[in-house]
């Protein structure tokens, strides 16, 4: 995970870098502490910046490169 700071805070934010192969994204994901745990939503990661989970305030976003394959 790296870090990107809140714009009126300034506090650190999580981010959460995904492959395709991970999604649908959730939140929490497997990752975090017990302790930490909010109820599962799940986020839409697909758009350019990805999604912010609305209870902790993680990233999720797709990896640079990374190419979703959908039906035709």
């Amino acid at each position: 995970m790296s870090e990107i700071s809140a714009p009126k805070t300034g506090k650190p934010l999580a981010v959460v870098e995904l492959s395709a192969k991970d999604l649908p994204a959730y939140c929490p994901n497997p990752q975090m502490p017990l302790w930490n745990h909010h109820p599962r939503v799940f986020i839409d990661a697909t758009h350019e910046g990805g999604g912010k989970c609305p209870y902790c305030g993680t990233v999720y976003r797709l990896r640079a490169g990374e190419v979703i394959k959908g039906h035709h």
